[in-house]
């Protein structure tokens, strides 16, 4: 008998631990030895603890379960996959499991993350064997065709980086996976290394075959310790299988991948800041050119993708460049892992083909708010994401698609506002969390995010509103033209966004209110 129980940080965080021991102590008392297996999540954190019970049906699926509840459920039944209030049925029946395409997430939660004969029955290896049955340039080419673009926010080619790196000469070339991930609302990365870290290995490993490198780094942010504590365990493993180190798998590949752990940065979410920070160095931006790809970690060329990116990869090996084409829309090709959070009724991780509607993501998949109230707006991309009101959900989650409405997918972020939110201090805080995070190197962002929030103040307080507007316009123009990186150049995104769409919420009165409840 198999029961598996999520050891994903969120599911945890709601008493995964607990519930996982009291089943064990439940199911011995009851006589009935079990297997238990501590899976990533399915995604569906709005049922966590999710517990899944292997039945001649498949898995069955209850939740959210309470330790409470463990000893009524093994009483009732649940190990035989019995009726109860918590039964969910099977869980690939569940309908928002069931519409999902599931691709980079195919593993997650299907599996044992560490465990081997796990990641080899479900298709594990397979993209590796078939690149190393192909020439690097083939490899390029092959991910090339595939349509693949950064998943990290930039949506940059991952074909034409890989292709960059492998024509450069030198001694000596990098891999490095980029899973800082500090966007709010964002949580995909996190959970794939928790949940399938050796999808991410394999990616990793094609791409050093792909360009010649021979040393690799997962750069993960310090607040992720499940996280790194997951991927550590399982580079370990991969080095006594033979899948990191010398000859691997009988080949003439050789890589070595080291974890490196950042102190928390929202910059090094950029590439150049994170390549500092893995030289030693303060996480702040590089001025390009030249680019990474030619001049990068150690002032050798560099492949730096993101954790999705990376994870795509094996798939688009194993079965074909066409077979992920196939996903998506126009020139955004693939899936998408979009992450829904905020006020929002069903958070979780949504992975489907590019073209979906923000409205089917926020109404379909995401319920509506928690809180029952209308959705008055949307941020997505992260902090630095466009705010759209319910009047653009019909629009499609399409990297060309966003920017022509002045908005960017960026992570596959999503956060779900209601009709209490005050659009005025969500522009506010943009340039108040630019003040706070900026590397400081460049004068538009560290300069302009301070001035930035002292205008907004006084355009709230009814200080020379018109001509503080302007000025307002004029600042946002000067940081998205003149920034180094993302930081400064998006932080007028959402605060030209609010502006754009909720302008009421600038007007003095506004103010008033919202100063009454501060002080309060």
């Amino acid at each position: 008998m198999t029961v598996y129980v999520p050891r994903d940080s969120a599911a945890r965080s709601v008493g995964a631990d607990d519930v996982a021991d009291r089943i064990a102590v439940a199911a011995t008392a009851a006589g009935r030895p079990i297997r238990l297996v501590r899976n990533g999540s399915r995604g569906m954190l709005w049922l966590e603890p999710l517990i899944e019970v292997v039945t001649p049906e498949g898995r069955i699926a209850y939740g959210p379960v309470r330790p409470d509840d463990v000893e009524g459920l093994v009483a009732a039944g649940m190990l035989d996959g019995a009726e109860h209030g918590l039964r969910l049925g099977r869980t690939e029946d569940i309908a928002w499991l069931r519409d999902q395409t599931r691709v980079t997430f195919a593993r997650v939660g299907v599996i044992d993350p560490l465990s081997t004969d796990d990641y080899l029955a479900h298709g594990g290896l397979k993209g590796l064997r078939r690149a190393l049955e192909l020439s690097p340039a083939g490899v390029v080419a092959e991910v090339t065709a595939s349509g693949l673009r950064g998943r990290g926010g930039a949506g940059f080619p991952t074909g034409v980086k890989w292709s960059t790196v492998l024509g450069a000469e030198a001694d000596l070339k990098f891999v490095c996976c980029n899973a800082d991930e500090g966007d709010s609302g964002t949580f995909a990365d996190r959970m794939l290394i928790e949940g399938d870290p050796f999808t991410i290995i394999e990616g990793m490993a094609i791409a050093a075959y792909a360009v010649g490198a021979c040393e690799g780094y997962i750069y993960i942010r310090s607040e992720y310790p499940d996280a790194v504590a997951t991927v550590r365990s399982a580079i370990e493993i991969a080095y006594a299988h033979g899948w990191l180190g010398k000859r691997i798998l009988g080949s003439d590949l050789s890589f070595d991948l080291f974890v490196r752990v950042g102190a928390g940065a929202y910059i090094c979410g950029e590439e150049t800041s994170m390549l500092e920070s893995l030289e030693g160095k303060r996480g702040m931006v590089r001025a390009k050119p030249p680019v990474p790809a030619l001049h990068g970690l150690f002032g050798k060329p560099t492949v730096v993708n993101n954790a999705l990116s990376l994870a795509s990869v094996p798939m688009i090996l194993a079965d074909g460049a066409a077979a992920f084409a196939s996903h998506g829309v126009a020139r955004s090709r693939g899936t998408q892992v979009f992450q829904l959070a905020g006020n929002v009724a069903r958070g979780g991780i949504v992975e489907t083909g590019f073209g979906i509607t923000l409205g089917e993501l926020v109404e379909r998949f995401g319920g509506g708010t928690r809180s029952g109230r209308p959705v008055r707006a949307v941020q997505v991309g992260g902090p630095l994401g466009a705010y759209l009101p319910t009047s653009r959900f019909d629009l499609p989650m399409d990297y060309e698609a966003f920017a022509a409405a002045g908005a960017m997918l960026g992570h596959g972020g999503v956060v779900i506002l209601d009709d209490t939110v005050d659009m005025a201090r969500q522009a506010r805080f943009a340039m108040e969390f630019c003040a706070a995070e900026s590397c400081g190197k460049c004068t538009p962002c560290r300069v302009g995010a301070v001035r930035g929030v002292e205008v907004i103040d006084r355009i709230v307080a009814g200080v020379n509103r018109s001509e503080n507007l302007v000025v307002l316009e004029d600042l946002c123009d000067l940081m998205t033209k003149g920034s180094l990186c993302a930081m400064g150049g998006l932080t007028p995104m959402p605060v030209r966004s609010a502006l754009q769409h909720f302008p009421d919420d600038f007007a003095p009165c506004q103010t008033v209110a919202v100063m009454t409840e501060g002080t309060a």
